[in-house]
């Protein structure tokens, strides 16, 4: 009875463990494996030459641009806009109603006229001792005040003509004859065009290469075929706070453009350098700073950057990065900090070009 009470007892533990041990199996099975290191193609950073010339956008400005607004409230009665034709300085472009003006005007002269007459008899009478001096001087003041009345309203007068202030091309009509017109009214727009500049911005950090009377490259048209030469003439002293860049302005040399277009303008920095150049698409933006991916000791180290001279799909590595450093160019987005990368394939910066090329190609 005992030894049958000892057999179920062992029969019981050993199908207790078989159970153990089967679920532990199980266990292991599901348990999660780790993921296997992200693969990534790099570039060995070294020095090459490259051609040191800077690359900014510009926009064409007339040489002298305005916009005519009338000085005077009122009706138009007379409105001369030849549109897209050149008009030269002092044509006169809009007159407003000016009746009443011209009115005052008769009327203070006539007024004028009865005051001069008897200043001219008050005068008479004080050299006679005929009136005391405090007459006199009110007869004067009344001729002073007349003049200066007319001038008043002739200064009106002159407001409710619009003239060109300088020759240019007359832009399109906004406002039709007999319209009513204030100062905030739009009449059009006159341009200067003999003369053409090109504004364009640039980093601080290339203020010193840029220099007064210096020529520049520009581009006009976006098929590149044609450059053409544009002077330099000024530099915005204040650096804009938000960007960080400078304002040049250059005056485009024998070429035609029209305003408010967008230009390539093209600057020689000197001589080539030695640089570090890797892809764009290599860089990680931040809010602060630019990043890259360096692989050290099998794994990714993220490093703050500096960039310089940028091309058409490379950039130039000015701090951060040293000759011999392994840099990250694919598999960016996978790699994670201190964490190990597997090496798929080592390009030159050559192969990543051409990669790049087939790719936008295709």
């Amino acid at each position: 009875m005992l030894f049958g009470r000892l057999q179920s007892k062992w029969a019981f533990l050993i199908i207790a463990l078989s159970l153990f041990a089967c679920k532990s199996k199980i266990d292991s099975n599901l348990a999660p494996k780790s993921a296997p290191p992200p693969e990534v193609d790099v570039l060995i950073a070294s020095a090459q030459s490259i051609n040191n010339e800077i690359e900014a956008n510009g926009t064409v400005v007339a040489n002298e641009y305005v916009e005519l607004h009338p000085e005077a409230s009122g009706r138009l009665i007379y409105l001369n806009v030849p549109e897209g034709q050149y008009i030269t300085a002092g044509t006169i472009i809009a007159r407003v109603n000016d009746a009443d003006l011209k009115a005052q005007v008769e009327k203070s002269k006539v007024l004028l006229d009865l005051a001069q007459k008897t200043e001219d008899r008050y005068k008479q009478l004080l050299a006679a001792n005929g009136v005391n001096q405090s007459d006199y001087d009110a007869a004067l003041n009344n001729v002073n005040g007349y003049k200066a009345d007319i001038e008043y309203n002739q200064a009106l007068l002159d407001k409710t003509v619009l003239k060109a202030p300088f020759g240019g091309v007359m832009g399109l009509r906004q406002v039709s004859l007999g319209a009513y017109v204030s100062p905030t009214t739009l009449i059009a727009t006159l341009q200067q065009l003999e003369k053409i500049k090109i504004d364009f911005t640039l980093p601080d950090q290339y203020n010193s290469i840029i220099k007064k009377g210096a020529y520049v490259d520009v581009e006009l048209d976006a098929s590149k075929s044609t450059k053409n030469k544009a002077q330099i003439i000024a530099i915005e002293p204040q650096v804009n706070q938000s960007s960080r860049n400078i304002m040049v302005r250059a005056v485009l040399q024998n070429a035609k453009a029209n305003p408010g277009g967008f230009v390539k303008v093209r600057i020689n920095a000197g001589v080539d350098k030695k640089a570090i150049m890797i892809p764009t698409n290599s860089i990680i933006p931040d809010d602060k700073n630019n990043q890259v991916i360096l692989v050290k000791n099998g794994k990714a180290a993220f490093v703050n950057v500096k960039t310089g001279v940028r091309k058409a799909n490379n950039v130039e590595i000015t701090s951060g990065v040293n000759v011999g450093d392994t840099v990250v160019v694919t598999g960016v987005l996978f790699a994670r900090s201190k964490l190990g990368v597997l090496v798929r394939n080592v390009k030159t910066l050559d192969q990543f070009a051409a990669l790049n090329n087939n790719t936008n190609n295709d």
